[in-house]
């Protein structure tokens, strides 16, 4: 449960939302289902899937920020009113969009944006996907995985989606929209402000039931909200609390690496490239099992952060603004304060320091971490060499031997752990001789080439120019990789192929 409650939190940053709006809902959810008279483990269901319910946001940032430039402020704007009635939302985009411009070119604004929002539609099947896709990897149940394949179906069959109607809908969806809208109001308008705005839904985004009943208990759902909502969503989770151990906690830290990498095509397997590098790296400096094991899973977590960041701003080609250099900077305070509390003791230490240098000019804190292990030394520099070795939009992936002098500088000039450094450097001069990665669902070498392209958000004309084949070839390619692989959409594929390591190429020292 702690895991992903931490999860939930990040979730909440993704969606423009106050820290533990999810943990408050769940809260609010777990109350709804006893007066539903609910068993406990469909209460459990509906529970984890009001903590997860966007838990696919980052694999749709990219293409809202196409479309809304800074998501995160977008959806905290949208988010209240995206289950609401179905004129809500274009009120809400002529209340916030273009405000202040010339009428007629507002006018021309509001237009295209609206336009833009309805061509993201298709973006629900991504999300949808690749939050079951993640769930599995959290070792959440099965109807917990099913039910989070409806989150942005509406009572009304207006949603996405397979446009799902009132009953086809899973209750455990349904109370968790109930839930958080009633949060989200709540906050902003008090009891009697929650209560309108959730009547006036009965029947479009809500069943009128569920609205009938939490109008007539309002006063006890919504009561003593206001504590600290960690505690509350912990002692409020019904049935057994779940619990995960050894290889487990491998899977789940998989599935936040994913979460956090796929909010941008540049990033998309760098946390899996750190945890391998940082991991063998450990071995070779050797350290114990125990500390090996804990450097591969605080890299698996440690950019978790990044959805608290917009998109426009990872993807960013040209020099970054001072405003946007510190939100770059948040990302590793909000890793830090989204695991603080789940119980992860010495990952979420060495996790937490990714970017804190030996000089103290590193960052959230700019504290020197002469006190931290050497575990967490090398998490900073499998950190620092990986991403150097990687694509960003504002420069080509830099050759390794000129990132290990960077290393080595960083070393000299007493920013980095000298003996992290040569560790890593070692591990990293010692994958010539790896094995490739295994081929699942019988992908060709061509297919997996292809897979690579999609996952940097390559259309099937880039595909096309890339690998010197027709348009159409392109298409056919993603269409049979769709197939094998059981997915409909690129970010489902990408989330696949992380999980099969398709999109690790070997880092040469």
């Amino acid at each position: 449960m702690e895991l992903v409650g931490s999860l939930s939190l990040v979730i909440d940053l993704g969606l423009g939302q106050p820290l533990e709006h999810a943990l408050r809902s769940a809260v609010i959810a777990e109350r709804i289902g006893t007066l539903l008279s609910m068993n406990s483990v469909d209460r459990s269901d509906t529970f984890y899937v009001t903590l997860l319910r966007f838990v696919g946001c980052t694999a749709a940032a990219h293409e809202m920020a196409e479309v809304m430039g800074d998501e995160i402020a977008a959806r905290s704007w949208l988010t209240p009113v995206f289950t609401g009635r179905l004129d809500e939302m274009p009120q809400a985009v002529r209340e916030h969009v273009a405000v202040g411009e010339h009428p007629e070119h507002r006018e021309r604004i509001i237009a295209e944006y609206l336009d833009g929002l309805g061509r993201l539609h298709g973006t629900g099947a991504a999300q949808c996907e690749v939050a079951q896709l993640l769930a599995a990897r959290l070792g959440l149940r099965p109807s917990v995985q099913q039910a989070l394949g409806q989150v942005f179906e509406r009572w009304d069959g207006f949603g996405v989606p397979r446009a799902l109607k009132a009953e086809q809908i899973a209750m455990s969806v349904q109370v968790a929209q109930l839930a958080q809208n009633a949060e989200l109001c709540f906050r902003q308008a008090g009891t009697s402000g929650a209560t309108e705005v959730i009547r006036s839904r009965a029947g479009s985004a809500h069943d009128p039931m569920l609205v009938d009943l939490f109008c007539k208990h309002v006063d006890d759902l919504l009561d003593d909200l206001g504590g600290d909502a960690w505690d509350q969503a912990m002692a409020a989770e019904p049935g057994a609390a779940l619990q995960i151990s050894g290889s487990e906690i491998d899977l789940a830290a998989s599935a936040f690496a994913d979460f956090a990498d796929i909010k941008s095509p540049y990033t998309v397997g760098h946390s899996r490239g750190v945890a391998a590098l940082a991991a063998r790296a450990a071995e070779d400096a050797g350290l114990p099992e125990q500390d090996v094991s804990d450097v591969r899973r605080a890299a698996l977590v440690h950019d978790v952060g990044r959805a608290g960041v917009p998109a426009r701003i990872w993807d960013k080609a040209g020099p970054l603004t001072a405003n946007e250099w510190e939100r770059v900077r948040l990302h590793a305070y909000y890793t830090r304060r989204a695991l603080a509390r789940c119980g992860l003791g010495a990952i979420a230490d060495i996790a937490s320091h990714h970017h804190e240098r030996l000089d103290g000019s590193g960052y959230p804190s700019g504290n020197t971490t002469r006190h931290l292990p050497l575990s967490a030394h090398l998490l900073a520099a499998a950190d620092a060499f990986h991403a150097m070795t990687e694509p960003r939009p504002h420069r080509p992936a830099l050759a390794p031997d000129y990132a290990a002098a960077e290393l080595r500088r960083a070393s000299f000039e007493g920013a980095l752990h000298g003996g992290a450094v040569a560790a890593v450097l070692s591990a990293a001069g010692q994958t010539r001789g790896r094995s490739r990665a295994t081929r699942p669902q019988g992908l060709t070498e061509r297919e997996i080439e292809v897979i690579r392209l999609l996952a940097r958000g390559c259309t099937d004309r880039q595909i096309a120019d890339e690998l010197i084949v027709s348009e159409r070839t392109a298409h056919h390619h993603v269409e049979h990789i769709f197939s094998k692989l059981g997915v409909s959409t690129r970010a489902a594929a990408t989330v696949l192929a992380l999980q099969h390591g398709l999109l690790t190429e070997p880092t040469i020292g």
